[in-house]
């Protein structure tokens, strides 16, 4: 197995914390920025194998002798050569021969220059894939490379069924078979429990500690909201001009990767539902037609009309060739009929310009799905966005056609989800999620315990507990998910939750003064990153783990349970240490026991991984 000598420090890419700063006496409060404690610089110092950092490795045979990646150019090779154990370097626009080791936090390739033990990150390959890679960008310890070409393929390669995979940047490992992505995934967390956390698993406590990962029933379809760009400049990839094809035009898509002015066209999207992609088609059959004189919005002159075009769809049950695929639809509580909303984003409201799109999706009748069921579009809207910021939440919001919201239920719970209200995007894994979450919250059942729920986003996991339990309290940064929890309590007659907006962050020590000592602790850090998801741009905002701040309250607290959710397995890693093992340098005693850790694929064919920890008082 590969390792990363005293020699050649870890790259701080595979870790989640940057490069260390001096702190001064204000700034002992932990951020992400400034973190120091000697076990994490003995870490990235110490020998240790990649699989710890990254997904798991899984050599074959003739795959470990082609370790010895050199420099396509001689002279980069003799000078490799001569730094071997040393200060090797590649140079920016050098190209390189490499194999993909494994994979990196957020879906990166991780590969090393042969004899150096130089870490090389790439992007969008796989492990066990040889290719040609070309420096970009050097880092400290560490080098980025972008792939030209494939010399031989990865591992557990598949065919990816979208056309798009190569160039989207939302489905990276498409191209992996399901069950590989799986593998990598509960590695990745597991590396990071033990090497992060500090978690030994040689430890006898710690051997049912990591739970198998949840899979994902739906690998396709499994989208309730996807959000497509208008653009002014089209972007196209380089075999399209080669071919003659590269005629720049209007486009209707995804942000190209790295590009915030340019747009992939998208015709299909294999992530959200059919019935939407019908709407899809619909739009990009007849938003070019320069006779209803629509123009996107350029980023550069913050001149044009169409911004963004948003399209939100439940779920519905289809049997399909013996088997059960369920795809995600809202539907109709009293009709029974699926429901979908398209939500167009605008710089000005001018309802006569949207007219022949609104036309044109209504007059739809129906979209027949495979399996002959019906839908039913009952919500066309109209955001409008003045401001040169290219957000698709407007400051008016206009109804266009039908009603201004659609129904969902989840947990037994009814929620009316409006245009920007937030929701989860995968709602059938969210069924599943909040069933593990309910499970290790463990409750008794007799109405009798506290519930406070940090980072609650819109309430849905407070209110499905809420019926079990004596009181609620949800505590959430976003004003407007307050707002829609305040809302989904009323729809559903709960009346013994409390949602406050406030900023975990900066809590005082009166905080808790507010509610009686909890039961249970329910950190969701994962459900705003939820609500947010955009394909191309994972997060907003981001959720970066608890704060000092918050785990001093914790352990003061001393509830008998937390459950602790979260999205990124590095701040989870971290924060579960802190809480179990304390923090030296501060003089912090932990008081928790990790019990479970259950990793959960909420978004297949992408990077993220979810992670529910339960944590009991020792």
């Amino acid at each position: 197995m590969p390792y990363i000598t005293k020699t050649q420090p870890l790259p701080l890419q595979l870790l989640p914390f940057p490069p260390q700063k001096k702190l001064t006496p204000k700034m002992q409060s932990h951020t992400l920025k400034h973190l120091t404690c000697p076990w994490l610089l003995k870490f990235r110092s110490a020998s240790c194998t990649i699989a710890s950092l990254s997904f798991t490795q899984h050599p074959q045979p003739e795959q470990q002798q082609e370790q010895t990646q050199y420099s396509i150019n001689n002279n980069n090779k003799s000078k490799s050569n001569s730094n071997k154990g040393g200060s090797y370097f590649p140079k920016r626009g050098q190209e390189l021969e490499l194999v993909c080791e494994s994979l990196a936090f957020k879906g990166k390739g991780l590969c090393k220059v042969a004899d150096t033990g130089f870490i090389v990150l790439c992007d969008r390959v796989l492990p066990g894939e040889k290719f040609v890679g070309r420096v970009t960008r050097k880092k400290g310890n560490y080098a980025e490379v972008t792939k030209i070409k494939t010399i031989s393929p990865h591992w557990d390669a598949v065919d990816a069924p979208c056309e798009y995979a190569s160039y989207c940047g939302g489905c990276k490992t498409q191209n992996l078979s399901y069950e590989a992505q799986l593998r990598e995934k509960e590695q990745q967390v597991r590396d990071l429990v033990v090497h992060v956390g500090r978690f030994s698993d040689k430890d006898p406590e710690n051997s049912c500690v990591m739970k198998p990962i949840v899979p994902c029933g739906i690998q396709f379809n499994y989208r309730n909201k996807m959000e497509f760009s208008f653009g002014s400049k089209r972007w196209l990839p380089k075999e399209s001009f080669e071919k003659g094809d590269g005629e720049v035009n209007y486009a209707l898509g995804l942000h190209a990767p790295g590009f915030f002015d340019k747009v992939l066209n998208v015709d299909k999207c294999l992530l959200q539902s059919e019935p939407a992609n019908v709407v899809l088609a619909a739009v990009q059959d007849c938003w070019r037609d320069t006779q209803l004189g629509l123009s996107p919005y350029d980023v550069h002159s913050h001149a044009g009309f169409l911004k963004h075009l948003m399209l939100r769809s439940g779920r519905y049950f289809d049997y399909c060739r013996s088997y059960r695929l369920q795809l995600l639809t809202f539907r109709n509580v009293k009709t029974g009929l699926p429901e979908l909303m398209v939500n167009f984003v605008t710089s000005s409201y001018e309802p006569d310009l949207l007219k022949p799109l609104v036309e044109k999706i209504s007059s739809i009748p129906e979209v027949v799905c495979t399996g002959n069921f019906k839908f039913q579009y009952v919500s066309i809207m109209n955001n409008v966005n003045s401001s040169v910021g290219n957000t698709s939440v407007g400051e008016e919001e206009h109804t266009l056609y039908g009603k201004s919201t659609i129904t969902e239920t989840l947990r037994g719970l009814t929620f009316q989800i409006s245009a920007n209200s937030f929701f989860q995007t995968n709602t059938h894994q969210a069924e599943v999620l909040y069933k593990l979450i309910e499970d290790c919250a463990g409750l008794r059942g007799d109405g009798s315990e506290i519930v406070l729920d940090l980072f609650c986003g819109t309430g849905t996991i407070g209110l499905t507990l809420a019926r079990k339990v004596k009181h609620v309290y949800g505590y959430e940064v976003v004003p407007q998910a307050i707002s829609d929890a305040h809302r989904n309590a009323t729809l559903n007659g709960i009346s013994n939750a409390n949602f406050v907006q406030g900023d975990l962050n900066k809590i005082g020590e009166n905080f808790g003064n507010e509610f009686p000592k909890p039961d249970i602790v329910i950190s969701g850090l994962y459900f705003v990153q939820l609500f947010w998801f955009n394909v191309t741009n994972h997060a907003d905002p981001n959720r970066p783990g608890m704060h000092m701040k918050l785990i001093k309250f914790l352990l003061k607290l001393k509830a008998p349970r937390i459950v602790y959710v979260s999205c990124n397995p590095a701040t989870c890693a971290r924060d579960l240490d802190y809480l179990c093992h304390g923090v030296t340098e501060q003089n912090i005693k932990g008081c928790y026991k990790l019990k479970s850790l259950q990793p959960v694929d909420m978004f297949p064919h992408t990077p993220h991984i979810e992670c529910v920890c339960l944590l009991e008082l020792s």
